[in-house]
């Protein structure tokens, strides 16, 4: 998926399609990913999703279920192995990438790296100025702030700052949390640095404090 979309991409994107009523689209989380995981997705957007997973594979499986259910409305039940099938952060992220391979086989998509999301940045230079966005979320949760931080450091820049986007709409939905006018538009700066589209920040714009 190429940042030249107008929309969040990647694991983000898939995280926004849980919200409370995800269960609608399977009987399990597997079965409800591959419901978004539809043929008809550009291949772009599934090599996204599937670098994204094979990031976030490199953190605890502890790590990985924070983000998840921090930037979602699955609720701690998600990781316990129950209806939802799925029993740790790490399982979840290797089922993701196997379905994004089924995927890729299944529409006989091949001759191209899977590793590469074209047209996009890692955004590595602007790792200090996303980590410092990490911490002046302050209606983030200290120990999720600590995980978004470890996702700068052994991930990359660039997804843990479309998670903690994420994090931060889900804390608008749930706890009325606000921005300032002041902090959005560092959000906007960075999301522009990034080459984004117009409604990845745009996510969470409606938490604006305009008075």
């Amino acid at each position: 998926m190429h940042r030249t979309d107008e929309f969040d991409f990647g694991v983000t994107w898939l995280m926004s399609q849980f919200h409370e009523d995800w269960s609608h689209n399977g009987p399990t989380a597997v079965a409800a990913a591959e419901y978004h995981l539809w043929d008809g997705l550009a291949p772009d957007a599934v090599f996204a999703v599937r670098k994204d997973a094979r990031l976030l594979g490199r953190l605890p499986s502890g790590t990985i279920e924070a983000l998840w259910q921090a930037g979602t409305a699955t609720g701690p039940v998600f990781f316990s192995g129950g209806p939802t099938g799925v029993s740790s952060g790490k399982q979840w992220m290797e089922a993701l990438v196997a379905l994004c391979d089924a995927w890729l086989a299944r529409n006989a998509v091949d001759g191209v790296d899977p590793s590469a999301v074209p047209g996009a940045t890692d955004g590595e230079e602007l790792a200090d100025a996303i980590l410092a966005e990490i911490g002046a979320a302050r209606f983030v949760p200290d120990e999720v702030r600590r995980d978004l931080a470890e996702c700068v450091r052994h991930c990359t820049p660039d997804l843990a700052f479309r998670l903690l986007l994420r994090v931060m709409a889900e804390a608008g939905a749930q706890r009325d949390s606000v921005l300032s006018p002041e902090h959005y538009a560092r959000l906007e700066e960075l999301g522009s640095a990034l080459h984004y589209g117009e409604y990845v920040v745009d996510a969470v714009k409606f938490m604006v404090d305009e008075s």
